[in-house]
């Protein structure tokens, strides 16, 4: 846990330090996600990370609430209410969620992560990784002068993982990263060969580099 605790401690930093310099043409600019401005993508951030925050306020306290009131319509509406704020107000919004969630997962006791949450009818240790995986992703969409290629070996041996189940069916898919000595391997049929950078591999797999010589992929887990 201290490790991934770290990971996501360095993201924080990173998006941090860049978002102090966020001008009001990048904040209005297009990201990496057709049809979303970066203000899109920040605001999603802000607000995924204060709903993680209630996950684990509840989870404390025994309880389970839905991950964002009004689920899917409540989720959209609040990220389309927020995406024309300015670079202050967007800035200052991902900073504080930041800021709420570390102050949460402070309290939870060692034991604590393995509580139950209404995300994915999961743990609260769930939420912890897919706020890694929400942050590096985004933060790379928000086109922001940080891309898949910044991301880390460890984070993308995890998010290859999580997104096993994009492999399309009735082939082998298997991963041969020319840089990194591990291989992914899923499914079972006629083996297809990715190769390339881990970075390019993952970004692949998550649906951000678009490579039409391999199959295409099953949706998002």
């Amino acid at each position: 846990m201290s490790e991934l605790r770290a990971n996501i401690s360095a993201g924080h930093e990173r998006l941090a330090k860049r978002l102090a310099e966020l001008t009001e043409d990048e904040a209005r600019g297009p990201s990496r996600l057709p049809g979303w401005t970066r203000g899109h993508v920040l605001t999603h951030l802000e607000n995924l990370g204060r709903a993680f925050r209630r996950q684990a306020e509840y989870a404390l306290a025994g309880k389970t609430i839905e991950v964002y009131d009004g689920g899917r319509a409540g989720r959209d509406g609040g990220i389309e209410a927020g995406a024309g704020r300015s670079a202050a107000e967007l800035r200052e919004g991902v900073l504080s969620s930041i800021q709420g969630l570390e102050e949460i997962w402070d309290q939870v006791p060692g034991d604590g992560w393995d509580r139950p949450v209404r995300y994915r009818d999961s743990t609260l240790l769930a939420t912890v990784f897919c706020w890694w995986r929400e942050l590096e992703i985004h933060f790379a969409d928000a086109d922001l002068g940080y891309g898949p290629d910044d991301w880390s070996p460890e984070f993308c041996a995890h998010a290859l993982e999580f997104l096993a189940p994009r492999a399309p069916e009735g082939i082998r898919l298997v991963l041969k990263p020319t840089d990194d000595p591990r291989e992914w391997a899923w499914g079972s049929g006629p083996e297809v060969e990715a190769t390339g950078r881990l970075t390019e591999l993952t970004a692949w797999m998550a649906g951000r580099r678009v490579d039409k010589s391999l199959p295409e992929l099953a949706p998002w887990p």
